[in-house]
């Protein structure tokens, strides 16, 4: 399923203009977005939590030349899901 996909299927279920369920899924989106930007997690129980993670800085590696790179320390999003998510994709 893509964001089209699901744009249909959530304004199919409510009985709205696709114009307006897009506009909701990329309000949501962007809000996500923005609390994570901020270092804040966003907490949808049963579903999961999104939040920000750090990565160390390390030693790389380039692998067309072998040669060592450093790889800067870095924030990167990262979902763990909710227990209701994991029941249903687990078939519970």
């Amino acid at each position: 399923m893509n964001k089209s996909d699901l744009i249909a299927r959530i304004a199919e279920e409510l009985g709205r203009p696709k114009t307006e369920t897009e506009a909701f899924v990329n309000s949501l989106i962007g809000q996500i977005g923005k609390a994570l930007g901020a270092g804040e997690s966003v907490v949808l129980p049963g579903f999961g939590t999104f939040e920000t993670r750090s990565r160390a800085a390390r030693t790389g590696r380039n692998p067309q030349t072998g040669a060592t790179i450093e790889i800067a320390a870095s924030k990167v999003p990262a979902f763990k899901p909710g227990a209701v998510l994991k029941k249903s994709v687990s078939g519970g």
